[in-house]
Parts: C-alpha cells; sequence; structure tokens
C-alpha cells in the first residue's frame, strides 16, 4: 500500500498503544462523524434493489446540486481505480503534488503520466486530474479556470473529496458537459469513511461506462440507508460546515506557540511548515497522537481536526509540554 493517513498499526508499532488510545488526525476524516441511528436489518440481510441504489443518487443529486447522472461506488477510490476505463490509454496530467493514487493506478494501467504544477499544464492531456481543494496543501482552483480547461482536455476529472463544507468551489451543477467528471467522496465530511461509499457524477456516456464496471451491487444496503439519510439531513450540514471553519481558526490559533506556519488547508485538515515534519510527528506521536508527513518535504505536517473536547484538551497538553 502506498503511503497515507490514516496508518495507524504503523503508529502502534513505533509507540505503542491500542487503538482505541490514539486520536488520528493524520486523515483529513470529520472526527465527530453523522449519527447513523438504527438501521434496518433488511438492509444488511438483503441485496439492495434498484429502486433503492436509485434513491440514493437521487440523494446525492439533491445534496451535491446536479441534475447530471450520478453512480455511486465504494469510496471515490473506487471510482479512480476504475479512471483508466474512461478512455483509451493515452497522456494523463496530474495536478500536483495531490493524492498519489491517481498516478499509481493510470500507471499500472499503461498511461504515461505526468505530473505538473501549473493548472495551464494540464492542456493537451488525454486524462487531466484537479483535486480541488487539493490534498495535502489545499490549494484551490476556481469553477472558470477548470471550465476554460476543459475544452483543452480530452477528459476533465475534478476530486471533490474535501468540498462539501465549500460548495462555492464545486462544478456539479456544470457536470453534465461532456468529458467532464466529478468525483465526491461520503466517508470524509460526514466521519464515516469504513462505510465505503463516494459519487461520480458527470456526462450519460461517462457515468453508464463506470455504472457498467462497477457491477449490479456497487454499495451495501447500509450504505445505501445511512447515505440517504445523511445527505438528506441540510440542517445537520450546515451545521458542520459551520464549525469546521471554527475548529480550523481553532488548532491555527493552538500551533502557533510551536512557531508552525500554516502552509495551506481544506475544511477538514491544515498543512503547517515546522522546523521538522518528523520530529514534530514524533512529539505528538509519544503522547499516542497520530499525524502526517511526507516524504516530498520534511518539514510539512498535516493535521486533521480533533473531535471531542477531550481530544481538544489533550492536543492542548501536549504542544504545551
Amino acid at each position: 500500500m502506498r503511503e497515507h493517513g490514516g496508518n495507524l498499526d504503523l503508529a502502534q508499532q513505533r509507540f505503542g498503544g491500542r487503538a482505541e488510545d490514539w486520536i488520528d488526525l493524520s486523515t483529513g476524516i470529520n472526527r465527530r462523524p453523522y449519527p447513523v441511528g438504527e438501521i434496518s436489518a433488511r438492509h444488511w440481510q438483503a441485496l439492495p434493489s434498484r429502486s433503492e441504489i436509485e434513491a440514493l443518487h437521487q440523494a446525492a443529486q439533491r445534496a451535491y446540486g446536479t441534475i447530471a447522472p450520478v453512480v455511486a461506488t465504494g469510496g471515490a477510490q473506487a471510482a479512480i481505480q476504475l479512471l483508466p476505463q474512461l478512455a483509451p490509454r493515452g497522456r494523463a496530467r496530474i495536478l500536483g503534488p495531490t493524492y498519489n493514487e491517481y498516478a499509481a493506478v493510470l500507471s499500472a494501467a499503461g498511461w504515461e503520466v505526468e505530473e505538473v504544477g501549473e493548472l495551464d499544464a494540464l492542456a493537451g492531456a488525454s486524462l487531466a486530474i484537479v483535486v480541488n481543494p487539493n490534498n495535502p496543501d489545499g490549494r484551490r482552483a476556481s469553477s472558470k479556470e477548470l471550465l476554460a480547461l476543459l475544452p483543452r482536455v480530452g477528459h476533465l476529472v475534478v476530486d471533490e473529496s474535501f468540498a462539501d463544507a465549500v460548495p462555492e468551489l464545486s462544478l456539479t451543477s456544470e457536470a453534465g458537459r461532456p468529458g467532464l467528471l466529478i468525483l465526491r467522496s461520503f466517508g470524509k465530511f460526514y466521519g464515516l469513511a469504513g462505510l465505503r461509499l463516494g459519487f461520480s457524477i458527470g456526462h450519460a456516456t461517462d457515468i453508464a461506462k463506470l455504472a457498467a464496471a462497477s457491477g449490479p451491487w456497487p454499495v451495501s444496503g447500509a450504505a445505501i440507508a445511512i447515505g440517504c439519510r445523511a445527505l438528506r439531513d441540510d440542517a445537520w450540514a450546515k451545521a458542520t460546515s459551520a464549525r469546521l471553519v471554527r475548529d480550523g481558526a481553532r488548532l491555527d490559533d493552538m500551533v502557533q506557540s510551536q512557531g508552525w506556519r500554516l502552509l495551506g488547508s481544506a475544511p477538514l485538515f491544515r498543512l503547517y511548515e515546522t522546523p521538522d515534519g518528523r520530529a514534530a510527528q514524533e512529539k505528538l506521536a509519544r503522547n499516542q497522537i497520530w499525524s502526517r508527513v511526507f516524504a516530498q518535504d520534511r518539514t510539512w505536517l498535516r493535521l486533521g481536526l480533533p473531535g471531542a473536547e477531550s481530544e481538544w484538551r489533550r492536543l492542548a497538553e501536549v504542544l504545551a509540554r
């Protein structure tokens, strides 16, 4: 497996403790998850029906503000695995540095893959990929910039896994345009990554390809029930988006004593420049708080947002030592 956040088994091997002893801030997953409530036994026992899957698609269309076709997958990662089937093999360009699965999946499928540092450098690619807001630095591209790029590439894939709390960035209202495919993660914003649910939104031709490749039951009955419930809960989403803004500022204030500089952010994580990212990670890890470091820059440290007040207090105490 490539390096990712959430590798708590590595933290335990190096620093001890049980999984429940740790505060895992190495991912961009909401630590105050959606309250799933009771799930009918039928959703665990029966295969999902077409009408249930379609109800989930409609809930996603409503939540994401689109009338374009949608297909649910086992997380955004499942859709990434299918991208090589979207078009004949060619040149893929990825706006980086970013989530490392794109290059790996496309390279393994025989695509010529190039990472570029500027949006304009994506032009001419058979497949262009932009994560917006970007992981790990929170870099953002405007809808105007992305739409201007669309005629200059074969397909434009926009990964909006961290866009739930910044809907003004989203291109879902334009998702019916030929060549534009948008990926959304459910598990990050709703704090239910273990549910494995995500969505692809795009032109009917592309969505039909992904749906055929996904098979007849791409997500579980429990994922459908919980997904429908959560995506229709506008009050929870609005309150959570507001809280994430406050919590991000709170975390920035908390780390000032360390001399860390904010390099970028998305609603669910902050990327800091530190004197030594691995030393900062180890300081936290000795107190069983896990964070994310990056091989490409040893000064980087990424932190997700603590959830319960007890987690905030514990982080503050460790930083104060």
